[in-house]
């Protein structure tokens, strides 16, 4: 079993699409600690809305590459769009942050919101 945490995004209708996606992800693996949402503004691209964030420490028997494919197919089964620019808008984003106790994702290093809500669930194990 292998940990690992997930960053959530969303500024569509994100109180709807961030509970559909911690379903989901209970469904693919153990979520053993959900973080607060955090609101943030926009990067990159800033004519739109805020982003809720979140973070989840789940336990999982999968590979790397296999849990970012069952993640993009949450992404998709909840309608996202990735027609959109790459820092536009979006109905839920599932990022692979800590894998097996390793910083896979260069933004946690940059966004200071990703190492609090990360700090918030990895306090929890």
């Amino acid at each position: 079993m292998v940990e690992a945490v997930i960053g959530l995004g969303s500024n569509i209708d994100a109180d709807k699409h961030i509970a559909q996606a911690l379903k989901a992800l209970a469904k693919v693996a153990q979520v053993k600690a959900t973080s607060e949402i955090m609101v943030t503004k926009p990067i990159g691209f800033t004519q739109q809305e805020d982003f809720s964030n979140s973070a989840v420490l789940l336990h999982t028997e999968d590979d790397y590459d296999s849990l970012k494919c069952k993640l993009k197919s949450i992404e998709d089964a909840l309608g996202r769009d990735r027609s959109r620019p790459r820092f536009g808008p979006r109905e839920i984003d599932l990022d692979i942050i800590v894998y097996d106790d390793d910083i896979r994702d260069d933004d946690y290093y940059t966004r200071d919101f990703l190492q609090k809500l990360v700090a918030q669930v990895w306090t929890k194990k």
